[in-house]
């Protein structure tokens, strides 16, 4: 029996872990469980001396539809490993907030520092929070028939909860993707600088392997120091700074949502909204 219930983890093979998320036919919505299983795995590979080069996938079609609730999880016996809040079902704006501040930024900032290099295949539909698996990776390989969006200015909050747009693609692109929530394909993702690679579909998987077993040679010092040198960077540019900030702002929006929508979290007509803009792209 696999010690995961919504994800696979495979090797290491030549250096390489390989972690795919497992729930083609909800085309890896990613529940509470789930986020919460990917983490303890880039644990396990974080902490395992073989393994050189962490790649992250998904099964069937696409790669991540977003968020979808909480699974299997047992929220009240869950114990937070990247927040001090221990009390997710309590009322108010500050359990939501704990909640979001956990799961969504808490886990991608953990993800991003991994000491060892993350490589994201992607494939197909990327959606909101499917963003916030790929952008903690460090490189990105995409099938040519990827799409990235991030609609949820439909629901009256600001962006997905690990805002790093300005980062992946530049403020004047980050603005427009918002804004209009519309899609970005995979060649205009290469040029914005968002993935490294396009590739076709039945390439991907060996593309992707072939990178990662090639880095997978070099010393895990060099890997870990040259990482480090990097991300050091965007901290300089103040980019934790902004996420925790944009992630306050999350919460003014859901708690206005909650004030005007009886209670409801989000605006529900973004649902309609959303709906026509991924339509649009079939």
């Amino acid at each position: 029996m696999s010690e995961f219930a919504t994800i696979r983890y495979e090797g290491p093979t030549n250096g390489v872990a390989r972690i795919t998320l497992a729930r083609p036919e909800k085309r890896n919505a990613q529940t509470m469980e789930l986020l919460s299983e990917l983490n303890t795995a880039f644990d396990k590979a974080a902490h395992d001396n073989e393994v050189k080069v962490i790649v992250l996938a998904g099964d069937g079609p696409d790669f991540s539809s977003g968020h979808a609730g909480k699974g299997n999880l047992d929220m009240d016996t869950f114990e937070p490993v990247t927040t001090w809040t221990s009390n997710f079902e309590d009322k108010g704006q500050e359990a939501h907030w704990g909640m979001e501040e956990e799961f969504f930024l808490g886990y991608c900032w953990r993800w991003r520092n991994i000491p060892k290099p993350t490589i994201a295949e992607v494939k197909g539909w990327v959606i909101a929070g499917g963003l916030m698996l790929m952008w903690p990776c460090d490189i990105i390989i995409a099938a040519e028939n990827s799409k990235f969006t991030d609609p949820v200015v439909a629901f009256g909050v600001n962006a997905v909860e690990y805002c790093a747009h300005p980062w992946e693609m530049g403020v004047r692109k980050a603005k427009e993707m918002l804004f209009t929530g519309d899609v970005i394909d995979a060649e205009e993702a290469r040029s914005l600088g968002m993935i490294n690679h396009v590739v076709p579909l039945d390439e991907l998987t060996s593309f992707t392997t072939e990178m990662a077993e090639r880095i997978a040679k070099r010393p895990s010092m060099g890997l870990k120091l040259a990482k480090e040198s990097v991300n050091q960077a965007q901290e300089a540019q103040g980019i934790y700074t902004a996420l925790k900030s944009a992630m306050s702002l999350q919460q003014l929006g859901h708690a206005h949502a909650k004030l005007v929508h009886d209670g409801i979290a989000v605006d529900p007509e973004g649902a309609k909204v959303i709906k026509e803009i991924l339509a649009r792209y079939k």
